[in-house]
Order: structure tokens, then C-alpha cells, then sequence
């Protein structure tokens, strides 16, 4: 069977990696596209693109597997590269399922969950701010009793700052905790630390940093962020090999 050295299925919950599509698709590879029926028509470099899959909802885990899955019927894909941070769950679920290369769910954690990038730096001996997940009542209120606040609530997934809220007083926890009703345990309490805030952004690959710029953001804002409000990233950031 002829066939191109390599097939990327790319997933692309927002308009985006325009470059990275058409660089694979000069180096030889068959590029594929999973977007949100909503970007169907955005302007993709459809010249770049073998098939274009559309899903109502890039982040149904059930609905994208199966998706997945039927195209694979007719498409034998090597690689599954997300486009965007927010689609790096997804891909490690994919490769889970398809058994492909890359980062699992366990290892895009590290990427991704704030309380599982927390425990892994704590660990390895890096200085981070108190923090405690928000499972067991009792260790909340020891931690609050021992970190002087103010602490933010962090969301475990989100991106940048959204959805952080700041907590000033321990009783200004508990009824934010009734009002996240059972997704309280995917966030975490931390403690506030003053002082400046830069942001890098790192390419690692085979174990050495190889890209680490650092900048420092002109102003550093730190409201309580809604889910839906866009906020600049004041968050550390990895951009991650895609196999």
C-alpha cells in the first residue's frame, strides 16, 4: 500500500496553528483536522489539509473517540498533535485509546493540572507557594490555619488566570466551595506571594530546555476572573515536542 511517511491528526478546538499545518504538509506528512462544527468554515489553510472532520464539541470525551475511531476506519494516522493548550487532554486520550506515540494522560497532567505541576515541582526540590487541594475538609482548614492568606482558588485545568478567585478570609472559602457544588476538587488553594511576575515560555526536548525566553508583563492583573473572561497570562507556560 502507497501511502505518506507520516499522517497528523490535528485537533483545533479554537482557529489556530495555521504555520504548523502547512510545515507539515511541506515536509511530506498527511495532515488531518478536527475542529469544532462552528470552524468549519474559518479560513484553514485547506491546501495544507487532507480531510477536514468537524464535531459539535471537541471536548465530549465519548463523542471524540468514537469520531476519532471512524475516521481511522479509512485514514491510518501516526500522530496526534493538539493545536492548542486546551486540546492537550483530548490528544493524550486519543493516543491512550489509539495506542500511539506521545504523551499520555498521566504525563500531560504535568502540563496541564496546577495541582499535579505543584506536587511534581515540590518534589523535585522547586520553591512553590503553599498550596493544598480542596478534598478533605480538615487539611483545608489546617493549611488555612498555618499559610497567612490571601490564597487564590485556582481552577486545576483552566488556562492562564481565568476563573481564579481570591480568598481573603478563611469564611470567604466555604461558600464558594457550596457555590462549585462537586467540581470543588478540580481546584486547589494556594498562597498568594508578592513580588514580580514573569512569564516563559519553554521548548524541551529529549530532557534539555532548548527554548526559554522570559518576559515580564507590562501590568498584572488579578481580579476574580468568570470562566468566559479573557485575562493575559500571567501563568508559566510549556510548549510541548508534539511526539
Amino acid at each position: 500500500m502507497t501511502r505518506s511517511p507520516v499522517t497528523i491528526l490535528c485537533l483545533a478546538s479554537y482557529f489556530k496553528g495555521h504555520d504548523f499545518v502547512r510545515e507539515c504538509h511541506r515536509l511530506g506528512a498527511r495532515v488531518l483536522l478536527v475542529t469544532r462544527e462552528v470552524l468549519r468554515e474559518a479560513q484553514w489553510p485547506r491546501d495544507s489539509i487532507g480531510d477536514l472532520l468537524v464535531m459539535p464539541d471537541t471536548t465530549r470525551r465519548d463523542h471524540m473517540v468514537n469520531g476519532v475511531s471512524w475516521l481511522a476506519r479509512r485514514e491510518s494516522i501516526d500522530r496526534i498533535v493538539p493545536l492548542d493548550e486546551f486540546d492537550l487532554e483530548m490528544a493524550s486520550t486519543l493516543r491512550e485509546h489509539m495506542r500511539l506515540p506521545g504523551m499520555g494522560e498521566s504525563t500531560v497532567r504535568f502540563f496541564r493540572d496546577k495541582l499535579a505541576m505543584r506536587m511534581q515541582a515540590e518534589e523535585r526540590g522547586l520553591l512553590v507557594p503553599e498550596f493544598v487541594s480542596i478534598f478533605n475538609y480538615d487539611r483545608i482548614r489546617d493549611y488555612m490555619s498555618r499559610v497567612p492568606g490571601p490564597w487564590f482558588l485556582k481552577p486545576r485545568f483552566s488556562a492562564s488566570a481565568i476563573g481564579i478567585r481570591k480568598i481573603a478570609q478563611p469564611g470567604e472559602l466555604w461558600p464558594v466551595l457550596d457555590e462549585l457544588g462537586d467540581k470543588q476538587s478540580y481546584h486547589l488553594l494556594e498562597r498568594y506571594v508578592a513580588g514580580d511576575v514573569f512569564h516563559v515560555d519553554a521548548i524541551v526536548w529529549d530532557g534539555t530546555v532548548v527554548f526559554a525566553p522570559a518576559a515580564r508583563p507590562a501590568t498584572v492583573r488579578v481580579p476574580v476572573v468568570p470562566p468566559t473572561s479573557p485575562l493575559v497570562n500571567v501563568q508559566p507556560a510549556v510548549l510541548l515536542a508534539a511526539t
